[in-house]
């Protein structure tokens, strides 16, 4: 293993578990543990009854087993999640880190168990697709971009439910946001060297809404910075704030969708907003788009000066305007 694991100094027990409280957990008591056959288990203490909830929302992970049991030495319930052989503990240990760090503000069990449940389920989706890889720099600041226009858009605009339904990005619709009579695409420039923005397909600058904005945020590390934030810091704060249970699982399976999850890789960069500018895509803005194409001509990507755009340049406020 590449690193220590905090299942390394626990002992094998005779019967049942041993367990060794996380001490930087939350309200809800998580524990790290093995069994008989030496497998590393991660424990949630559950007060009450969650039976009905666990099957309902259940679902099984290649190499990681998920189970609901009584525990031992209580009239409470544990969630239990088991290192099975497939799966490689770093990877394992780092599931379980981000689940403790998202069950921190959590303070009922039933919550912490749906957490819980969403939090393996993304889990579950980057593993099983494509997407089980690390994602590159360029993906890290456009997924920051994209959450930043997010989480302004559930503070200033819309309701919680509203908003992560209205973020398309993630299922590969042609722009980042649609909602109300607009569409809305994101994308990120990294420090002060970017003079023009990449557009990956003849259909990203062209839509059936009555309005089309681009919006552009001017991305830079800022290591030292109190204000700047990783992409981990910025799902947590959205993880904090959402209050709608329907949200939360939303947000989590976009997330996954889109190939993230809470590896300890996305705490770097830390990331500072230096600029935001929107910009109305209207008749006469530089772009290809799929109407405009010669017959047979398909697949388009290209890079538009940024000056270039300048006279369709428009207030932030205006993309939300009205809503």
């Amino acid at each position: 293993m590449s690193r220590s694991l905090p299942w390394d100094d626990i002992r094998l027990p005779a019967s049942d578990y041993n367990v060794r409280l996380i001490s930087n957990g939350g309200a809800i008591p998580a524990f790290w543990g093995r069994d008989t056959d030496g497998h590393c288990l991660f424990l949630l203490n559950l007060e009450g009854d969650h039976r009905t909830l666990f099957s309902e929302g259940r679902t099984s992970v290649n190499g990681i087993g998920v189970d609901l049991r009584r525990d031992p030495s209580s009239d409470r319930q544990n969630l239990v999640l088991t290192l099975e052989r497939q799966l490689d503990g770093d990877l394992f240990s780092s599931l379980c880190e981000s689940l403790v760090a998202s069950l921190r503000p959590v303070s009922r069990s039933d919550a912490a168990l749906n957490v819980a449940l969403t939090h393996i389920k993304r889990w579950k989706a980057f593993l099983a697709g494509r997407n089980a890889r690390l994602m590159s720099s360029e993906e890290i600041r456009g997924l920051f971009a994209e959450l930043t226009f997010l989480n302004g858009l559930y503070r200033d605009a819309m309701d919680q439910a509203g908003a992560i339904s209205a973020w398309t990005g993630a299922d590969r619709i042609h722009q980042d946001f649609v909602f109300a009579d607009r569409a809305v695409e994101i994308k990120s420039l990294a420090g002060t060297d970017r003079s023009t923005v990449r557009i990956s397909s003849e259909d990203q600058l062209e839509t059936i809404q009555d309005a089309l904005f681009l919006v552009t945020y001017r991305l830079r590390d800022a290591p030292d910075s109190g204000r700047a934030c990783s992409l981990n810091d910025l799902v947590r704060q959205i993880e904090t704030e959402l209050n709608d249970a329907e949200a939360i699982e939303e947000f989590g399976r976009k997330l996954a969708v889109y190939g993230y999850v809470p590896l300890p890789e996305y705490d770097k960069p830390r990331l500072l907003v230096s600029g935001v500018q929107a910009y109305r895509v209207e008749s006469g803005f530089p772009s290809i788009v799929r109407s405009g194409l010669p017959t047979g001509v398909t697949r388009v990507s290209y890079q538009i000066d940024i000056e270039r755009m300048a006279p369709f340049g428009c207030p932030f406020e205006r993309v939300l305007e009205g809503i």
